[in-house]
């Protein structure tokens, strides 16, 4: 088995190098791929410095910030065009716990999507403002009254999928750019009929750097919800 972490970098110079180091430790059949959108700060070049002594390292430039969703896509594409059998997300801020990883990969060999679960054992955030907490949950069940799907934490970033629902998914119809484009992918495998588990893990504020959320990617999440269930209703949806 082989498998690919997709990690989305815009302005990370602070924390890529030793997240590169600690998750390839974690697990020998996994690479790992940074999907670059032009940093100011030289994450990029940080990272093909690394290359050079890391074999399973690698890289995809992009020309300017085009936003999460399409840095995913770019990422599933470049698996999808190599023989890996597992792609998995990860943020590059240590809010995921590295040490996770290997129990992603385990769960990956019983189901088709795996998700690194917030709230499916209550409710395991550290170090979020009460507000931005009340949001992010409430938000969460917004979405499974609206979609019905059932997923406790629909808007997670970090998740082992399988080739095959890669390969299912038309990735050149995806709809989303923000944190919508998670409640977008897993309302696509759902639909499709693919099993879904969510592990519990806890989710910790970033070490370093600024968080990219804004109003506007909180907005696209709430009307994509509505967007996704009609085309299903219609049997519009790839």
């Amino acid at each position: 088995m082989k498998a690919l972490l997709v990690i989305p970098t815009y302005n990370e110079i602070e924390n890529i190098e030793k997240i590169l180091q600690i998750v390839l430790e974690k697990s020998p059949i996994l690479d790992v791929l940074v999907v670059d959108d032009n940093s100011p700060d030289g994450t990029a070049a940080l990272v093909k410095n690394m290359m050079q002594n890391e074999p399973r390292i690698r890289l995809i430039e992009r020309p300017r910030k085009m936003g999460l969703g399409s840095a995913y896509v770019a990422g599933f594409k470049y698996a999808l065009s190599r023989d890996y059998d597992h792609i998995l997300e990860m943020d590059a801020d240590f809010s995921h716990n590295p040490d996770d990883l290997p129990r992603l990969l385990e769960a990956a060999q019983r189901y088709d999507l795996v998700i690194g679960s917030r709230y499916s054992d209550g409710v395991n955030i550290i170090n979020w403002p009460f507000r931005r907490l009340l949001i992010s949950y409430f938000a969460s069940k917004y979405v499974r009254v609206i979609t019905g799907m059932p997923i406790k934490d629909p808007t997670g970033g970090f998740k082992c999928f399988h080739r095959k629902v890669l390969e299912t998914i038309d990735l050149d119809r995806i709809l989303s750019d923000g944190y919508a484009f998670q409640i977008e992918m897993n309302f696509r495998a759902w639909a499709h009929g693919f099993s879904i588990k969510e592990i519990p893990i806890i989710f910790t504020e970033r070490m370093n750097g600024v968080s990219k959320m804004n109003r506007s990617i909180v907005w696209e999440a709430a009307w994509m919800v509505w967007h996704l269930q009609l085309r299903k209703l219609l049997g519009i949806l790839h």
